[in-house]
């Protein structure tokens, strides 16, 4: 039965990966596919294959999220099922509200919940959480932020005397290649988060030891869910992104882009587990700024909001998930959360299709007055 549970963890841990997926599609791809330089699916499927290839190239971050959050030798199976539980109850909720929040702060603010519900403050490393998680969340976002907007101005400027209709066709060349490097940064920063919960997950059922590096299986299985949950598109934050915080032209797409892959590939490689989603939608907003047009703060203040609460609630939602799991005991506590996610994940999905976004719609225009994105007959592109 413990390695049942253990299949469970995994396959769990595989979901919220999927999740993350479709949930994340939205920072490499929102830009590109408003500006026009790639169309929807193809969009989708280009980064699809990024993030399975990006899976591959570090374990920096896997070894920070396994390592450096919480207490290994306090870590049970129980606990991280529910700690994954609240961190998927959360992400799908921030999806169909078309709210770019963190899948990161989700997980690791889920995972962490659940373990002060077990083991109370001692279990989790504060100091990991506040320097590797928190801190350059906030820095990351100043610094995209910052560099869209002056590479968004130097962008306009450099090519001030330059015609319309080729400057727009060459930047939405360019973006080609920066949304695909942001789609290889994602994979190497957000697929690895998922590597570290799994390795966690056998280091507590003592099928590896803390020494022990992340076996490629488990690389390879993280790698093919987030392209999978990639490809599926959550057209809905896409739509968030690339339609309701600023009017994108090419120059601020390739300058958002160019911006974020710069900050996501260096966090990867210092093995901070970055959001990615605050990046890009930072980088978003500071192209914005560069270009001097309409910046919709309200729509934007919504996702500050989301951010904030993201670590909170989804601790929150854990430390719950964990709470009911250990009240029924056992076996039965673990079947309950797991119906519990289900049942949360299949009325989310239903409320989604009342307005659902796709690659029809996505491009339409935004509607300020609706909070939720909606569905407007529009040609497929």
């Amino acid at each position: 039965m413990h390695n049942l549970i253990l299949y469970l963890v995994i396959g769990t841990a595989l979901a919220f990966d999927f999740t993350n997926g479709f949930h994340d599609t939205a920072n490499a791809m929102a830009t590109s596919i408003a500006t026009g330089a790639f169309k929807p699916r193809t969009a989708v499927s280009v980064a699809a294959v990024l993030n399975l290839a990006g899976a591959f190239l570090s374990l920096s971050v896997a070894a920070t999220i396994a390592s450096g959050i919480v207490n290994q030798d306090l870590v049970t199976l129980p606990v991280i099922f529910a700690g994954l539980a609240g961190a998927i109850i959360w992400n799908v909720t921030t999806w169909y509200a078309g709210i770019p929040s963190s899948s990161s702060h989700a997980l690791i603010g889920g995972v962490v919940g659940a373990m002060l519900a077990y083991k109370g403050s001692a279990a989790v490393q504060w100091n990991g959480v506040l320097s590797k998680v928190l801190l350059p969340a906030i820095l990351a976002i100043a610094v995209a932020g910052t560099l869209a907007t002056v590479a968004t101005w130097l962008a306009f400027k450099i090519t001030k005397g330059v015609d319309a209709e080729p400057k727009n066709a060459g930047f939405r060349l360019a973006q080609k290649g920066s949304a695909s490097m942001i789609a290889l940064a994602h994979g190497t920063n957000d697929a690895q988060k998922t590597m570290g919960i799994i390795t966690l997950a056998l280091i507590a059922n003592n099928t590896l030891t803390p020494t022990d590096t992340t076996p490629t299986w488990v690389i390879a299985s993280c790698g093919i869910a987030i392209a999978l949950g990639t490809f599926i598109g959550g057209w809905r934050i896409i739509r968030t992104m690339g339609k309701g915080i600023t009017d994108l032209e090419s120059p601020q797409g390739f300058a958002a882009e160019t911006s974020s892959a710069t900050t996501i590939l260096t966090s990867s490689y210092l093995g901070f587990p970055l959001s990615t989603t605050q990046v890009c939608t930072s980088s978003v907003v500071g192209s914005g700024l560069g270009a001097g047009v309409t910046v919709r703060w309200p729509v934007f203040g919504r996702m500050i909001v989301a951010w904030i609460l993201t670590f909170p609630a989804a601790l929150g939602v854990g430390a719950l998930t964990f709470g009911i799991q250990s009240a029924i005991g056992g076996n039965a506590g673990v079947a309950v959360t797991a119906g519990l996610l289900a049942a949360v994940c299949l009325i989310v999905y239903l409320l989604s299709r009342r307005a659902p976004v796709t690659p029809a719609n996505v491009n339409d225009e935004w509607d300020p007055t609706h909070e939720l994105p909606t569905a407007q007959p529009a040609a497929a592109n």
